[in-house]
């Protein structure tokens, strides 16, 4: 086995290296403190791994992103997002994956348990009509702790019963609030549509009518849960591990994942995207003057939804998501002075070396909210379609390390620099 050598006060201590079966390496410290005294420090994570995964591999620099080996280019071309969601939680995608649930198990429990239980409906009243969806989806989730009879359960059994349920309530959850934020009528899910359709049921069916599917909707619906369905250790999912290794429930432990993706840093960035380009259409639909304050050094202006903190090449997602909006929006003839202003943004984008050079490219957040604001899903509802898609990807990394023998409470350290003892 390879290892590191760290020098210290004339020491030599020896740390082994872990390598990744994509040749990814890292210094394994778990015996730092203990051998030396010492901790590492570094503030936000960037260059610390926190756990062994085998569900998503990133290459920031290559520009790519598979789920279980599998490229995002060919799964958002041939899969369902509830195959992909299966893919992620249990690693197979065309078979299945264990006796204790087979992929077809996986998707009729799914079906069958949509349904939130009437109780729930009232909690619904006692949110102002100006709640956002995400306090709601969020307060809702932990809520639905206190309607499962095993929220604590940790057998193989009961915690693949209460993944599928979760998967199956949290889209009825997200259309009700929906609904509840525009004075509609709750539609109950219908076992006979597919995820994606019961979902665009739920939220935007009238209740006199029967559900009529649209299939460019459908699609654009299906692409974007895929896309957005894993990313590795990003915040929310890291949170989602380090309160789920505390033991506390599944549901409470999903609705500390959605209350980290609310922020605007993470979740909220296409949210950002469609304010920006309302703020440009206030002011005259000038774009040209954005690009110029995007260049200029001494302005705090910055283009929402260009370039991303991982990828240093283009974003694999905004590649497959940018011939989807186009598709969305040619096909709904939309007369829109929004995306008209972000059509001519992605265009000097995309062509002017400035942005090019700097690898700023239009990444999947820009291309999300435009076609959720096609499909005429309100902007406060962006993030809530974030976890909708993210979702499967925090139950995958939560089940891993539920099922790990060797997982530990998170608990990381700090260098304290407050008073000394005093008195």
């Amino acid at each position: 086995m390879k290892k590191a050598k760290l020098i210290l006060n004339d020491k030599e201590y020896e740390f082994p290296i872990i390598e990744g079966s994509e040749s990814e390496k890292a210094i394994d410290i778990t015996s730092l403190r203990n051998s030396t005294g010492h901790i590492t420090l570094d503030p936000g994570y960037g260059n610390t791994g926190s756990c062994i995964s085998d569900i998503t591999f990133i290459d920031g620099e290559e520009g790519i992103l598979r789920y279980r080996g599998y490229p995002i280019e060919s799964l958002s071309k041939n899969a369902l997002f509830s195959d992909v969601a299966y893919l992620l939680i249990y690693g197979k995608l065309n078979e299945d994956a264990s006796d204790n649930i087979t992929r077809d198990d996986f998707k009729k429990l799914i079906r069958k348990n949509a349904n939130i239980h009437e109780d729930m409906k009232r909690f619904f009243d006692g949110f102002p009509l100006s709640a956002h969806p995400m306090a709601i989806l969020s307060s809702m989730v932990t809520a639905l702790s206190g309607f499962s009879p095993d929220p604590d359960a940790t057998n193989l059994n009961s915690i693949d019963q209460n993944i599928a349920k979760l998967l199956a309530r949290v889209k009825t959850i997200a259309a009700y609030s929906y609904r509840k934020s525009h004075g509609l009528p709750f539609i109950y899910p219908d076992i006979n549509l597919s995820y994606v359709d019961n979902f665009l049921h739920m939220m935007f069916s009238d209740s006199q009518e029967e559900y009529h599917k649209n299939p460019i909707m459908t699609d654009a619906l299906n692409l974007l849960l895929i896309l957005h369905a894993d990313h590795e250790q990003n915040c929310s999912t890291s949170t989602v591990r380090m309160a789920g290794s505390s033991h506390a429930n599944l549901y409470a432990t999903i609705s500390s994942g959605i209350s980290a993706l609310w922020g605007p840093r993470h979740g909220g960035a296409n949210q950002a995207v469609i304010e920006m380009l309302q703020m440009i259409s206030n002011d005259g639909g000038d774009y040209k003057k954005y690009i110029d304050l995007a260049k200029d050094k001494t302005s705090d202006f910055r283009l929402m939804g260009f370039g991303h903190r991982v990828y240093k090449n283009y974003d694999p997602r905004a590649s497959v998501i940018k011939k989807a909006a186009e598709k969305v929006l040619d096909a709904l003839k939309l007369d829109d002075p929004l995306l008209d202003i972000a059509r001519n943004l992605e265009e000097i984008a995309l062509n002017d070396d400035y942005f090019v050079n700097r690898k700023l490219y239009p990444n999947v957040d820009f291309y999300s909210g435009i076609i959720y604001r096609a499909m005429g899903i309100p902007t406060n509802m962006f993030t809530v379609m974030f976890a909708l898609g993210r979702l499967p990807g925090w139950l995958a990394h939560w089940r891993e390390m539920i099922l790990d023998p060797k997982s530990r409470i998170n608990r990381p350290r700090q260098i304290y620099t407050g008073n000394t003892l005093k008195g």
